[in-house]
């Protein structure tokens, strides 16, 4: 085999257009419709080719239409003002430096597998993505001192197509990295920045990659180094594909090789949020840093970085979380554990393998809980449904005290908002709809939007959608070889005056595409009535292993070839952001069928809403906090039955009624102008409404004051003094381990007798034998609250009780007051707790007593 040696060719921009590459590099052109319109003004059909991809662009554009470009002034102009803007939203002072701005230097480490930023940089598969680049957009306009690691995927996700019966089908394009709006991370010399990570008897290399967010860099990691064999190349290759094995080696590279990369580039997290437990060996790593240059032990260094580790789920349901067995764990990361003095045995508590729920498997969530601090699920319905999932691992706690919070998803607006929209808005709600999105005063404007604006501009949105939809579909129809009179069709699908219903998504099979499908002959009355047709596009792909999520595609597509149905609902192939945004912004109705509560969040809806898409959903995820009657429609009432037909049946009846009998005559009912003033009541009221709360501004700001700054301040004070407190910490909760067993309640009573009035108080007391323990490490509650018939506290709460004597050696007398504030049958119990200063939950240390006499 000859040598080849590399080089690299950039686009030759002539001189006045020489900053269209630095434009090009940031992906804050990815929200902000000006930059985006510099590169489509280039070349339209070739930004639409290049699936938006600036960089590609400018390397493959004819070099005549560049230096035309170049002497137009009116072009010229523009990108000086492009030019201006983005240099001063990065010049500009941010939410974050006004608020703390008296704060030392510091970062948080934001771990994700994927990362949906654009169409044109494959590096995510659906929602989860799509979130985390949310996150890292609304962290740069904030202005937090965050920094995103990720995977660079040679191939990606795959591209969908389908065959003649309607069967999913996958490629996979090869991405070319120097043709994407990233850089490699690089040394003085110019060389290439390397990591190395053992993968079993090999160390393998790692490249850098930087892609810019705005503010925010986003490192992402590549092993396609020469340097590697061919097994190792191929570790990043895919986004979610291969067996087990892959995934255990592409969480071995995000983790570890993560911070490692961090740490190659001078940047040391005090801070790091784990965005699904794909990313939780970063916290072993961690630990190992820590106990190299401090001389810790792991309890030290594991108490230490879980101070300051957060660990976000995304799922509801076990099936949903990544195991592995104990062997394969043992094979790729026992010589890891054997450098952390971990034995076998202890590193596979740690992932919960001894546990029964877990089946021998070792769990990447419970992990994750085991190394962080703090933990949330992803809406309030999620929290819920989060603490009961995860009870079995505080079994002594009631479900409602199971230590896991929420912070509700939320979206970037400027990069869902359509640009139609977006103009709107600044001209009736001023700049401050984007920069300071939750502040609610603002968003009440939305009312003085005169009726017939806001609907010309909607109706606009819709006509280019169903241009859009039917210049997609006339590509996959050509694509698949279609006969010429099949092709025309795709010129008279649709209508772009009627009531239009979008649904795009993973094609999982809880997420039920085909409820819609279930009475074929009254949902034909709906799609063909005479006087108020509607008209429904689908989008979605299912996972490339999910053959019943293919099935779901399948028997769709299989339906809406029928005539009665080709002209009003379409399935268009390979959804990816484009499709995604396209849809949320054009559609009338948004629709959403999960069966509750499986979906943890969503986000799909909240991007349609802020275009003022009318939302109609099953309440699950966010909706389920969202939803008011002014504002869209709720499928059902929240009932979940245990047999899914049952189920099934219910919904669809209940989404045939609304469509029958208030969504599709409300769009219809029409003033003497043509104007459904209702519906866009309704469509103002949601704007007004979602937009404030249901975007990322506010959810990071959540994340930032609950979770990033307290960790921050905790990890300061544990690490103070060359680690004095942390292992006075540690070295505590070692003693409470050892000593629990001797804690007692030795008594508990009321001096008050049974019947009670509304009002009043009892005093309940109690006698505790702290055994070697002391007082001052311990908490003593009254558990007080409503009795359920079987005799369970519901809706418990507790009162701290007040130690008030010593009885004899090492048995003390606590009381307290309990209020009765309702009538029927209630009751109490007490319980200890460990105490401590550094302990921000009294349930942090696993250990509790009842009093059980």
């Amino acid at each position: 085999m000859f040598k080849i040696q590399k080089y690299k060719v950039i686009a030759s921009l002539p001189k006045e257009l020489n900053e269209l590459r630095e434009l090009a590099y940031n992906l804050y052109w990815t929200w902000d419709h000006e930059i985006r319109n510099l590169f489509r003004r280039l070349d339209r059909e070739l930004w639409e080719a290049t699936r938006h991809n600036p960089v590609l662009l400018l390397g493959n554009i004819d070099q005549k239409k560049l230096e035309n470009r170049a002497k137009d002034e009116g072009y010229l102009s523009n990108l000086q003002r492009a030019r201006e803007s983005l240099e001063k939203y990065l010049g500009a002072k941010t939410w974050y430096q006004k608020q703390y701005s008296e704060n030392a230097p510091f970062h948080i480490a934001y771990f994700s597998m994927e990362y949906g930023l654009t169409e044109g940089l494959p590096m995510y598969s659906g929602g989860l993505g799509v979130l985390s680049a949310d996150h890292l957009k609304s962290a740069s306009d904030l202005g937090i001192p965050l920094v995103g690691v990720g995977l660079l995927y040679q191939k990606g996700y795959f591209n969908q197509y389908l065959s003649k019966d309607g069967w999913q089908q996958e490629s996979y394009p090869i991405n070319d990295f120097y043709n994407m709006p990233i850089k490699m991370e690089r040394d003085e010399q110019g060389n290439p920045l390397t990591i190395t990570v053992q993968i079993l008897d090999r160390e393998i290399q790692v490249y850098i990659w930087r892609a810019q967010v705005g503010r925010v860099p986003l490192y992402l990691l590549d092993t396609n180094c020469p340097e590697n064999i061919p097994e190792d190349q191929d570790i990043t290759d895919q986004l979610y594909g291969g067996d087990t094995e892959l995934r255990i080696k592409q969480e071995i590279v995000l983790g570890i090789a993560g911070l490692r990369a961090l740490e190659r580039l001078g940047i040391r997290p005090e801070v790091c949020h784990m965005n699904e437990g794909h990313s939780a060996f970063m916290a072993l790593e961690r630990v190992r840093l820590l106990m190299k240059e401090n001389k810790l032990t792991f309890a030290e260094a594991q108490e230490a970085t879980r101070s300051s580790n957060i660990f976000t789920s995304h799922t509801p349901v076990p099936a949903g979380i990544d195991e592995f067995d104990p062997s394969l764990m043992d094979r790729y990361l026992g010589h890891y554990c054997e450098s952390l003095q971990l034995s076998q045995d202890q590193f596979h508590s740690l992932g919960g393998v001894h546990l029964p729920q877990s089946k021998g498997q070792f769990n990447m969530a419970i992990f994750a809980i085991h190394m962080a601090g703090v933990y949330n699920g992803v809406s309030n319905l999620h929290g819920h449904v989060a603490r009961k999932m995860w009870h079995y691992l505080w079994p002594d706690l009631p479900e409602d005290e199971v230590p896991i919070g929420h912070i509700t998803n939320g979206i970037h607006l400027p990069t869902w908002i359509s640009e139609d929209m977006a103009e709107l808005f600044n001209r009736y709600l001023g700049p401050r709809w984007f920069q300071d999105p939750s502040d609610k005063s603002v968003w009440n404007r939305i009312q003085q939007i005169p009726d017939e604006e806001l609907w010309r501009t909607h109706e606009r949105r819709r006509e280019r959608l169903v241009a859009f939809t039917r210049r997609k579909l006339r590509q996959q129809l050509e694509n698949s070889s279609a006969s010429p009179a099949d092709i025309s069709i795709a010129e008279e699908v649709l209508d772009p005056k009627v009531l239009t219903i979008g649904f795009a998504r993973r094609f999982a099979e809880y997420k039920r595409a085909k409820l819609i499908f279930s009475d074929l002959e009254r949902l034909l009355a709906i799609l063909n009535h005479k006087d108020f047709p509607v008209q429904i596009i689908f989008a979605g792909k299912a996972h490339p292993r999910d053959h019943i999520g293919k099935g779901v595609i399948r028997d769709l597509v299989n339906i809406i070839r029928g005539d009665e149905f080709r002209h009003r609902v379409i399935f268009l192939e390979d959804y990816d952001m484009e499709i995604g945004a396209t849809l949320v912004r054009g559609a009338d109705v948004w629709l959403n069928t999960p069966r509750r509560p499986r979906e943890a969040s969503g986000t799909s809806g909240m991007k349609a809403g802020i275009n003022g898409v009318l939302n109609v959903s099953i309440l699950d995820g966010w909706w389920d906090e969202a939803y008011s009657n002014n504002l869209g429609w709720a499928i059902g009432r929240g009932e979940e039955f245990d047999n899914p037909e049952e189920q099934d049946k219910y919904d669809a009846e209940s989404l045939y009624s609304l469509l029958e009998q208030e969504i599709v005559p409300l769009f219809y009912n029409r003033s003497a102008n043509g104007l459904p003033r209702e519906w866009i009541r309704m469509m103002k009221n949601s704007i007004q409404n979602l937009s404030p709360v249901y975007n990322t501004n506010r959810m990071v700001r959540e994340y930032f004051q609950t979770y990033y700054y307290p960790g921050l301040e905790r990890w300061r004070r544990l690490s103070a003094d060359n680690m004095g407190p942390i292992k006075q910490l540690a070295g505590w909760k070692e003693k409470l381990h050892q000593h629990w067993n001797d804690v007692k309640i030795i008594s508990a009573e009321s001096e008050n007798g049974q019947d009670i009035q509304v009002g009043d108080q009892i005093r309940v007391k109690a006698t505790i034998d702290t055994g070697s323990l002391k007082p001052e490490d311990l908490k003593v509650e009254v558990y007080y609250g409503p009795l359920d018939s079987d005799g369970t506290i519901i809706a418990g709460k507790n009162v701290t009780m007040q130690l008030q004597k010593q009885l004899k050696k090492n048995q003390y007398y606590y009381d307290a007051v309990v209020p009765c504030e309702a009538t029927g049958q209630h009751g109490y119990s007490v319980r200890v707790f460990p105490q401590q200063n550094e302990i921000d939950k009294p349930s942090d240390t696993g250990l509790i007593t009842w009093y059980s006499a």
